[in-house]
């Protein structure tokens, strides 16, 4: 270190004593026993420790700190250990920069173990989901929701949602035990709700795999480990969900004399078109082509689907008032449109001496009824918006609107022939 200035033995009252030199920015004390030591002083009066030496024929700087948070010998010593690293050809800067990083990644993890599942819960809720719907965020919401809430009717509070338990643990602490054994509990008394929830929290627990943060607790088997599933509720569909024949005549009765116009025009064009209860619960007058005679649907599956706007319906929907954009629209309702048609279905359902059958059973009717027309599979399929199941269907057929309509107006007329129902 010749080049540099005399070297002296720094001590505290020479340290205290040292000032830069006139005319230099800053300028430097160099220690006399550690050779890459020095103290720095700059115009402004600011001093620090510095260790300097040569690297692969580059000069090599780090600063240590101030000479009041640093002894002199605190700062020999480490300017030895800087010297020793040089020796045996390892840059320190790459170390305290490795070190640097270990040490925000483990005070990242020591904080995202304190993050409650509910907090990720929620960023996840506003995250992008392009896919989602009003009608499928507010289901996440309910099956989470904390409960206690005064209902929107009635003066009884809301129950807490099938997730909210097991939201409120940390989330590193949220393990396949902790799943089967919430999965349980929950499936006892509303099996499926349970199921339903097991669903959308693993579609959580793999974005959470995916984010940033939140993948460094997640346990990412805790929804799918095999202790979880032998506890998941079965998907089984009851074998009488669905209209026969001779309901028609009682279900069509109490449908058409029931007091809420809305929900009548509903029920009745829930089971003429097919469709999913929610996708026709958000129709809009937009989607409605009256002069066309026909509709599109916000198909869940390929996004939209045009279907036909067959005669009774069509009568059916231009009685309704226009009061928004929805088509079965609600004034009381925050979403815009109606809700709570299940309970007056069911009510509907035991005036006519008939077994309980839920709202998604009257689109299976449609596809169970048009059998007795024996209609083709695949006209019924794209009525409905269900995936083509074959090969021929997937790649070849592409029935136009109007070979549509021809047998979903046949298949209306019957089902109206069979109800009684007068045109």
């Amino acid at each position: 270190m010749g080049a540099y200035m005399a070297r002296v033995n720094l001590t505290t009252a020479r340290v205290a004593a040292y000032n830069c030199e006139a005319g230099k920015s800053q300028s430097f004390l160099w220690d006399a026993k550690s050779n890459c030591l020095a103290l720095r002083a700059t115009q402004s009066g600011a001093k620090a420790y510095v260790c300097q030496a040569r690297l692969h024929g580059k000069d090599i700087r780090i600063t240590l700190g101030r000479p009041d948070t640093w002894t002199v010998q605190d700062a020999r010593e480490a300017a030895n250990r800087f010297q020793l690293s040089l020796d045996q050809g390892i840059d320190p800067r790459e170390i305290a920069a490795k070190t640097k990083i270990a040490a925000q990644r483990a005070r990242a993890e020591n904080d995202a173990r304190k993050i409650a599942a509910r907090v990720a819960w929620e960023s996840y809720l506003r995250a992008p989901h392009p896919k989602w719907g009003e009608t499928h965020l507010n289901d996440h919401n309910i099956a989470a929701q904390i409960g206690g809430q005064i209902k929107k009717r009635g003066k009884q509070l809301t129950k807490p949602g099938p997730l909210s338990s097991l939201l409120e643990m940390p989330l590193h602490k949220i393990t396949a035990d902790a799943v089967s054994s919430w999965l349980q509990r929950e499936s006892s008394d509303r099996p499926t709700a349970a199921g339903n929830s097991l669903r959308k929290f693993r579609t959580f627990i793999n974005w959470c795999c995916a984010h940033p943060i939140y993948n460094t607790v997640v346990n990412a088997n805790c929804a799918v480990a095999r202790i979880v599933t032998d506890f998941a509720p079965s998907k089984k569909t009851k074998p009488d969900d669905a209209l026969q024949k001779q309901d028609l005549a009682h279900w069509f009765e109490q449908m058409r004399i029931m007091s809420n116009h809305v929900f009548s025009v509903y029920l009745q064009g829930l089971l003429l078109t097919g469709a999913r209860r929610t996708e026709w619960q958000i129709l809009k007058w937009k989607d409605v082509d009256f002069t066309g005679y026909k509709m599109t649907i916000r198909d869940k599956v390929e996004g939209v689907r045009t279907i036909p706007l067959t005669p009774y319906v069509h009568g059916l929907l231009v009685s309704l008032p226009r009061v928004n954009e929805f088509v079965f629209s609600s004034p009381t309702s925050k979403l815009g449109y109606a809700i709570g048609m299940s309970k007056a279905h069911t009510d509907a359902l035991r005036r006519a001496g008939l077994c309980h059958i839920s709202l998604h059973g009257l689109r299976r009717s449609f596809s169970t009824l048009s059998e007795w027309l024996e209609l083709p599979v695949g006209v019924i399929a794209q009525i409905q918006g269900h995936k083509p199941s074959a090969i021929a269907e997937k790649h070849y057929k592409r029935r136009p609107i109007d070979l549509l309509r021809m047998h979903h107006e046949k298949f209306e007329s019957w089902i109206l022939s069979e109800a009684g129902v007068e045109c």
